[in-house]
C-alpha cells in the first residue's frame, strides 16, 4: 500500500510540475518569431491643431492594408497609425496591426516615416503580451508602400 501511495504521489507531483511549466510558458505570450509583411497606405488624414502648417501637436492618422503576397494577393489585415508631431519632423506614433490571428500594438518616436524602428508593446490573441521591435522600410511613395519586419521576443 505504501509503494502504491508513493508512486501515485510521485505521478501527481510530476503532473503538477508539468502544469506549472506550461502555465509559465503560457504567460510568456508570443515566443521568438519574425513576421515579414508589406503594407499599402490607403488613407492619410492630417489634423492641424496649432500654428498654420506643420507644427507640434498636429496629428497624422494613417490607414494601411497589410499583405503577405507569398501567401495571397488579397489583404491579410489592416493597420491604424496615430502620430502626434513633436517637432516639424519628429513624431510620437502608436499603431495597431490587425492580423488574422490577433493584433500587434507598437509605439515609439520616429524622425522620418521612410525608415524607422519602434517597440512592440503588446497584442491580443496569438500576440497576447507580445514584446520586441518593428522595423519599417519604405519602398514606394505614391501610394506609400512599406516592408514591415516584426521581431517578436516574447
Amino acid at each position: 500500500m505504501g509503494r502504491r501511495l508513493a508512486s501515485r504521489s510521485a505521478a501527481l507531483c510530476g503532473g503538477v510540475a508539468a502544469a506549472v511549466v506550461w502555465a509559465v510558458a503560457a504567460d510568456a505570450g508570443t515566443g521568438p518569431a519574425t513576421i515579414r509583411i508589406t503594407n499599402v497606405q490607403t488613407k492619410l488624414t492630417t489634423v492641424d491643431v496649432g500654428a498654420r502648417g506643420r507644427s507640434p501637436g498636429d496629428l497624422e492618422i494613417v490607414a494601411q492594408s497589410l499583405y503577405n503576397t507569398r501567401v495571397t494577393p488579397a489583404p491579410i489585415g489592416h493597420a491604424d497609425v496615430l502620430c502626434t508631431l513633436l517637432t516639424r519632423t519628429k513624431r510620437s506614433c502608436t499603431a495597431t496591426y490587425a492580423l488574422p490571428k490577433g493584433n500587434i500594438v507598437t509605439s515609439g518616436v520616429i524622425d522620418s516615416r521612410l525608415i524607422y524602428e519602434v517597440a512592440i508593446t503588446g497584442g491580443t490573441e496569438l500576440y497576447d503580451n507580445a514584446r520586441g521591435s518593428l522595423v519599417v522600410t519604405t519602398t514606394g511613395l505614391r501610394p506609400r508602400r512599406q516592408v514591415l519586419v516584426f521581431r517578436l521576443s516574447g
